[in-house]
C-alpha cells in the first residue's frame, strides 16, 4: 500500500508540474497580429469558464461583448452573459476613459478579472480582439472543441494604431461579390484591427449600386455578356444590342445594411464612384453622357485605352453625377467620397465641340487642365455636403483640387508630391499593396494580373517615405491594400488573394515601426493560419512554398540549384527521385550541384513534418545541352531568354513570361538548327511552349522536326498539329515528336506561329527549351 501511495503521489506531482508548465507564458506565446505597442507579461492566468460574465454599461458594449460570447457558444458550448451590474470576480469589464485616443485601448488581465479601458467602442472592440488572439486558436471553431484550456496569460497591453487609415479596397465591379461576402470581409478587417473598407462600386465592366433616379444604370450597366470562359484580356467586343446576363448590384437597402454592420465594428465604408473614366457601364446605360453619344455595350473584359469617358463639356454630365452622388451620400455617412480619377484617355475631349467650348470659356490650356477642372468642380459639390474628395494620384495632373486627398498607387511619387503641397495622402503603392498580384511562383498559383507581392514584401511596406519631412509625414493618413478583381471570379479566390497578406499589411499600419520584425512576425503568422482554418477562410499557403534559383555552367554541363523560402532560417529538406519527404530527407544547407538528369523534391519542414505544397523539379540533361543553335528566324529583342544557348541550357521557363527563360517571336515562326557536333542517336524532340492569351501569347499551331548529317539536306521525321482553342488560363506544354531512332548531327525544329491574334493584332510564340532524347 505504501508503494501504491508513492506512485499516486508521484503521478500527481507530474500532473501538477505539467499543468504549471502549460500556464507559464512567455513573450513567444503572445501571437497577436498586429503586434501591440506595449506588452508586459505577468505571472498567472485568467481562466474562462461557464460562469465568466461580461460587465457592460450600455447596449453598444453588450453588442461588442456578443462577438466573443458567440464564439464561446460555438467552441465551448457555454452561454455566457453580459450584465449591467457589479459582480465579485471572473469577469470582463469595459471602462470608459475620455483621455484615451479614439482607437486606443488598455488591456489588463489578472487571475480574477479582465479590464478593457478605452475612450469608446473602437478601443473596446480592439481590446476584445486582442483577448480573442490570446485565447487558443480553437476559439474560432464553429463546433464544440473538447480538451481545451480556455486560458489567457495575465498581461498588461497598452496599444493604439500608428495610422488612422488602415484599409482594404475591394473591387466588386469586375466581378460582383454579394452582401454576405462583404460582411465576411468586414469581419476579417476587424480581426486584424483594420478600419476602412473602400468599395470600388463602378467600373467599365459593371455598375454595382442602385441609383433610383437613373434605373438603367443597374438595368443595363450591372450586366454584361458572359465570356468567363476566355482570358480577361482576350474577350470579344460586345454589341450594345447584346443582353448581359453576368453581374449583379446592391440595392440601397442592402448597402445601408452593410454600412450599419460595418459601423458597429468600427469600419468605415468609403464608396468609390469612378469619374471621368472607367465608366463604360454608365455610358452603356446613358450614351448621352459621353462626347460621341454612341451606344456601347458593357465590356465583358479588359478595356484599353479607356476612351469612352464622361463628357466634360456638358453641364448635363455634372447634373447626372451630382444626382448620383446625392443618393450615394444618403447611403454612406463616410467622411470621404472616392471619385477615382485614374487612367482617363482624353482623346475624345480633344475633338469634342462641347469640351473645346468648356476649355475656351474656363481658360484651360489642355485636356489635363480640363480634367483638373472636372475634379475641382466635383470637389466643390462634395465639400458642400461636408464630405471630402479622395482620388487616385492622377488627380494631381493639371492641378490638384484645393482640399483633395490623394491615394498614391503608382509608387510613392504621387503621395510625396501631394504631401509636399500640404494635402493628405493614403499610400497604396502597387509594389507592396496590390493584392491582385501573384504571391508565389506563377506555376503554383491561380491566374493573377501579374506582378509579385509575396507576404514578406507586403511586410516591408511603410506608408511614410524616408525622404519626407516631419510636416509631410503628418499628412500621411495611412495605407491600404487593393484587391482588383479582373482575375478573381469567386469568393474563395478573393480570400486566397487577401489572406494572409492582410495580416502583414495590418501590422505595417498599426504597430510602431520600431517593433516591426519579420522574424517575430513569421512566428506569429503560423498560429494565425490555424485561426483561418477554423474560420473556413481559404487562405494562401504560398509562404510555405520552396522556390529555386538555378545557375548553369555550360562549359562543364552542370547546374547549381539553390532552394529558398520566405520564412527566416527555413528548415528545407529534399530528396532525389522517388524518395519520400520524411525524417530521412536531406537537410538543405547549400546549393545542390547536378550533372545528370535529376528529379528533386523539397519541402519546408515544421516540427519535423513537411508543410505546404511539395516543390518538384526535373533538371534534364538532354542530348542538345550546350550545343550550338543556329537561329534561322531571330528571336525578338524583347524576349531573348538566356541568349544563344537559351534553348539548350536545361532551364525551363515558368508561367511568368518575364522570368528571363523565354525566347519569343511576334507574328513569325520559330526555326532553328541545333548542331550536335557529332552524330548522336535521337528518337524524340520536345519543344516547350507557353500560352497566355491575355497578352497574345499562343501555343504553336504545329511543330515540325527534320534531321540531317550535312546541315544542308534535311529529312522530315515528324510533325504535330494543334488547332487554336480558347484558353482562360496560363498554360505550359511540351510538344513532343517521336520517331524511329536516327543517328544524326543536325536537328531542325520549326514551330508555326498562329497567323494573328483573335483580337486582330500580332500573335506571340514563346519557347523555352528544345529537348533531344
Amino acid at each position: 500500500m505504501k508503494r501504491f501511495n508513492q506512485i499516486i503521489l508521484l503521478a500527481l506531482v507530474v500532473i501538477l508540474s505539467s499543468c504549471s508548465e502549460r500556464k507559464e507564458f512567455t513573450e513567444n506565446d503572445i501571437r497577436i497580429i498586429p503586434r501591440p505597442a506595449e506588452l508586459k507579461i505577468l505571472k498567472g492566468v485568467f481562466e474562462f469558464s461557464e460562469k465568466t460574465k461580461f460587465v457592460v454599461s450600455n447596449e453598444d458594449q453588450r453588442e461588442i461583448s456578443n462577438a466573443l460570447i458567440k464564439k464561446f457558444k460555438k467552441a465551448a458550448g457555454w452561454n455566457l452573459e453580459a450584465l449591467n451590474k457589479k459582480i465579485p470576480g471572473n469577469y470582463i469589464r469595459f471602462v470608459e476613459n475620455e483621455e484615451f485616443e479614439d482607437e486606443a485601448y488598455k488591456l489588463e488581465v489578472d487571475k480574477d478579472k479582465i479590464t478593457i479601458t478605452a475612450k469608446g467602442n473602437a478601443g473596446f472592440i480592439y481590446g476584445l480582439e486582442s483577448i480573442r488572439q490570446l485565447l487558443p486558436e480553437a476559439i474560432e471553431s464553429s463546433e464544440i472543441v473538447s480538451d481545451v484550456e480556455w486560458i489567457i496569460p495575465n498581461v498588461t497591453i497598452t496599444d493604439k494604431p500608428r495610422f488612422k487609415w488602415r484599409g482594404l479596397m475591394l473591387d466588386v465591379s469586375r466581378h460582383f461579390f454579394d452582401k454576405d461576402y462583404i460582411k465576411q470581409v468586414i469581419d476579417g478587417l476587424v480581426m486584424h484591427k483594420m478600419n476602412v473598407l473602400h468599395l470600388h462600386l463602378i467600373d467599365d465592366q459593371g455598375w454595382r449600386i442602385e441609383i433610383k433616379k437613373y434605373p438603367e444604370l443597374t438595368n443595363v450597366g450591372a450586366w454584361r455578356v458572359d465570356q468567363e470562359d476566355k482570358h480577361w484580356n482576350a474577350r470579344d467586343a460586345v454589341s450594345p444590342d447584346e443582353k448581359g446576363t453576368y453581374g449583379g448590384f446592391f440595392t440601397q437597402e442592402e448597402l445601408k445594411e452593410l454600412v450599419a454592420y460595418a459601423q458597429s465594428r468600427n469600419v468605415e465604408i468609403i464608396p468609390e464612384i469612378e469619374m471621368p473614366a472607367h465608366v463604360t457601364s454608365a455610358i452603356a446605360a446613358y450614351p448621352e453622357l459621353s462626347c460621341l453619344e454612341k451606344p456601347v455595350g458593357v465590356p465583358s473584359g479588359g478595356v484599353w485605352p479607356i476612351t469612352d469617358i464622361y463628357c466634360a463639356g456638358k453641364d448635363s454630365t455634372f447634373e447626372f453625377l451630382e444626382n448620383v452622388l446625392i443618393e450615394v451620400m444618403n447611403i454612406f455617412p463616410s467622411k470621404y467620397i472616392h471619385i477615382g480619377g485614374d487612367e482617363a484617355t482624353k482623346t475624345n475631349w480633344k475633338t469634342c465641340p462641347n469640351c473645346k467650348k468648356r476649355m475656351k470659356t474656363e481658360g484651360l490650356h489642355d485636356v489635363e487642365e480640363l480634367q483638373s477642372y472636372f475634379i475641382k468642380r466635383m470637389e466643390k459639390f462634395i465639400n458642400s455636403y461636408d464630405k471630402k474628395l479622395v482620388g487616385w494620384d492622377e488627380i494631381l495632373e493639371g492641378g490638384l483640387a484645393p482640399d483633395a486627398t490623394v491615394m498614391s498607387w503608382r509608387g510613392v511619387k504621387g503621395g510625396l508630391e501631394a504631401a509636399a503641397q500640404g494635402h493628405d495622402v493614403v499610400m497604396t503603392p502597387g509594389t507592396h499593396c496590390y493584392f491582385d498580384h501573384y504571391q508565389g511562383p506563377q506555376n503554383e498559383e491561380p491566374l493573377a494580373i501579374g506582378g509579385f507581392t509575396p507576404l514578406s514584401k507586403v511586410y516591408e511596406f511603410d506608408p511614410v517615405v524616408e525622404t519626407m519631412t516631419e510636416t509631410e509625414a503628418s499628412h500621411v493618413l495611412g495605407g491600404q491594400a487593393n484587391l482588383w478583381a479582373e482575375y478573381i471570379p469567386t469568393t474563395e479566390h478573393s480570400e486566397y488573394m487577401t489572406y494572409p497578406r492582410l495580416a502583414a499589411l495590418a501590422e505595417t499600419v498599426w504597430s510602431p515601426k520600431a517593433l516591426r520584425d519579420w522574424n517575430n512576425f513569421s512566428n506569429r503568422i503560423v498560429p494565425q493560419f490555424k485561426r483561418y482554418e477554423f474560420l473556413g477562410i481559404n487562405y494562401a499557403k504560398s509562404a510555405y512554398l520552396v522556390t529555386s534559383k538555378t545557375d548553369v555552367d555550360l562549359e562543364n554541363k552542370s547546374v547549381s540549384l539553390l532552394l529558398q523560402n520566405e520564412f527566416p532560417n527555413a528548415d528545407i529538406r529534399y530528396v532525389f527521385g522517388n524518395g519520400n519527404l520524411n525524417e530521412e530527407a536531406i537537410k538543405y544547407t547549400s546549393p545542390i550541384e547536378l550533372q545528370e538528369t535529376t528529379i528533386i523534391k523539397a519541402s519546408l519542414f515544421k516540427n519535423d513534418k513537411p508543410v505546404g505544397k511539395v516543390f518538384v523539379d526535373t533538371i534534364t540533361f538532354h542530348k542538345a545541352v550546350a550545343h550550338k543553335v543556329n537561329y534561322i528566324t531571330p528571336y525578338s529583342d524583347k524576349y531573348q531568354g538566356a541568349g544563344a544557348f537559351g534553348m539548350v541550357n536545361t532551364l525551363r521557363g515558368t508561367k511568368n513570361f518575364h522570368d528571363g527563360q523565354w525566347q519569343a517571336w511576334l507574328g513569325q515562326d520559330m526555326e532553328v538548327v541545333i548542331d550536335l557536333e557529332e552524330k548522336k542517336t535521337i528518337k524524340e524532340v520536345s519543344v516547350g511552349a507557353l500560352e497566355n492569351q491575355g497578352p497574345d501569347i499562343y501555343f504553336p499551331t504545329a511543330v515540325e522536326v527534320s534531321v540531317s548529317n550535312d546541315g544542308k539536306t534535311f529529312d522530315n521525321v515528324g510533325r504535330t498539329d494543334r488547332a487554336f482553342v480558347k484558353n482562360a488560363e496560363a498554360e505550359l506544354k511540351d510538344f513532343k515528336i517521336s520517331f524511329k531512332e536516327r543517328k544524326v548531327r543536325f536537328v531542325k525544329v520549326k514551330a508555326i506561329c498562329l497567323e494573328k491574334s483573335p483580337k486582330g493584332g500580332g500573335a506571340w510564340l514563346f519557347v523555352d527549351e528544345i529537348l533531344l532524347k
